[in-house]
């Protein structure tokens, strides 16, 4: 996994994004959206907390039997006609790749929205190796065209506004007009890209669950892409993380159930689709070749490391339409392919912890993830551990840590403690002013250059109003 940003960079990609009025509409919409229909969807499905706890179970059980899962995986994909191939890295999965398509002769690649293609740099690859990349998810097609990565892993365009689409669609689709209508819009890809479906000779896709006991391939999606892409062309190659194997279609059923309202507030996605080997005699369609690229990318280390927990993700997003950091800064601003509270501990537990420090930091510790994975990963713990480990690994800055070793002193020391808090909360009254916060906060520029800082209320420290019975 490649991280495009360092610490600084991660800043300063913050602040623009919040003084990006279009971006704050667009999260501030679809987060609320997205909350709203999952909490729906919560409500309606009286076993969701019972299925969550199976899920749960599911992802830790296969974690710890995975090398079983993954031969089991092996040997029935292969008996249904497929050819499984071993990645290492994200070098040898897409030099795997890449050599499939060459040697089907391909010209044109069609693929489906896949966090692990982005993760391992698949589409750059495919383009390096001179083939027609044509991504067939809405949303990537728009990324495509304006030359734009992902910024959500489930909507991958949500930072991109009715109006730039429409630009973006008259200059690259045929018959080259402007068009407002969303439908309309809609329409128009569908149009640019149905040929292309026909075109292609390899078809590349991601995995949202491997089936160990029969060696199927599940895709979800809900624009039908994923079919089309998967068996039109006489090639199609499947590109997934070794995590993402179920023992049975059982199994499968309970996180797809899982998978669909928290991700978008659905029973289930539009298309749900389980495929298992190449065509076989009397097959109407289907790929004349499929394989199967199985990526470890540092997986395996993970197994017995303090942050094991994240591999049970299933890339749902729930945890980052509700993140408030996440819901300011937009995706982009991670620097990585994930983001939000999931993307701040796969990005420096999979990639560089010294290049992504800032991102476990950048976290309220809320705790609003924790709560609605369906698979109960404790995010907030562990972004706790990656922030020890930053400090352990002295990646935390000089002033930093002497500004928290004083801190330290400090609140060990009661008669120290307790005299310094009365006189801070009586000089933030003092700058008050009476009003309810501060818009500026000598010495606390980084805060208040993009957020007020809250005032102290009346009747001192909390400590003094709890002595008193206040509530």
């Amino acid at each position: 996994m490649t991280v495009t940003y360092t610490s600084e960079h991660f800043k300063r990609e913050a602040r623009l994004a919040l003084d990006q009025p279009n971006l704050q509409r667009a999260l501030d919409r679809t987060t609320t959206l997205l909350q709203a229909r999952r909490a729906e969807a919560y409500r309606a499905f009286g076993e969701f907390d019972a299925a969550r706890a199976a899920g749960s179970r599911i992802k830790d059980h296969v974690l710890r039997h995975l090398d079983h899962y993954l031969e089991t995986f092996e040997a029935n994909a292969e008996a249904a006609g497929c050819k499984v191939h071993w990645a290492r890295d994200a070098d040898e999965a897409c030099r795997i790749t890449t050599e499939l398509c060459r040697r089907a002769e391909a010209k044109t690649v069609t693929r489906v929205k896949s966090m692990l293609g982005e993760e391992i740099g698949l589409p750059e690859a495919l383009d390096a190796a001179g083939f027609e990349r044509v991504e067939t998810d809405l949303a990537e097609h728009i990324n495509q065209l304006a030359g734009d990565r992902p910024s959500h892993i489930v909507i991958p365009a949500l930072h991109k506004t009715r109006e730039e689409v429409s630009d973006l669609f008259e200059r690259a689709h045929p018959p080259h007009r402007h068009i407002d209508d969303v439908a309309e819009l809609v329409e128009s890809a569908r149009t640019t890209l149905r040929e292309k479906y026909f075109a292609a000779e390899v078809g590349i896709s991601g995995a949202n669950f491997l089936v160990a006991d029969n060696g199927a391939v599940c895709t979800v999606t809900n624009e039908g892409n994923a079919e089309l892409t998967m068996q039109l062309p006489r090639v199609q190659i499947v590109t997934a993380g070794i995590e993402k194997l179920v023992p049975s279609m059982d199994h499968a059923g309970v996180l797809l159930r899982l998978l669909a309202r928290s991700a978008l507030g659905m029973e289930l996605t539009q298309y749900t689709t389980f495929l298992t080997g190449a065509k076989r005699p009397g097959d109407r369609d289907g790929p004349e070749e499929m394989h199967l690229v199985l990526v470890d990318a540092g997986r395996t280390e993970l197994l017995g490391d303090e942050l094991a927990p994240i591999l049970k993700c299933i890339r749902c997003a729930a945890c980052i339409n509700h993140c408030p950091v996440y819901g300011q800064i937009g995706g982009h601003a991670y620097g990585g392919v994930y983001q939000g509270p999931m993307g701040s501990v796969l990005t420096p537990a999979m990639a560089s912890l010294a290049k992504s420090k800032d991102l476990p930091h950048a976290c309220t510790l809320n705790g609003r993830c924790d709560e609605v994975c369906p698979v109960a990963i404790p995010l907030t713990g562990l972004m706790r551990t990656l922030r020890e480990r930053t400090w352990r690994q002295h990646l935390v800055d000089r002033p930093t840590r002497l500004g928290l070793g004083l801190w330290g002193a400090v609140v060990r020391r009661p008669a120290l403690y307790r005299p310094a808090s009365r006189l801070g909360v009586r000089a933030l009254r003092l700058l008050a002013r009476g009003r309810p916060a501060l818009r500026r906060l000598p010495g606390g520029g980084a805060w208040t250059r993009s957020r007020d800082f809250a005032a102290p209320p009346p009747g001192g420290t909390f400590m003094a109003r709890y002595r008193r019975g206040e509530r």
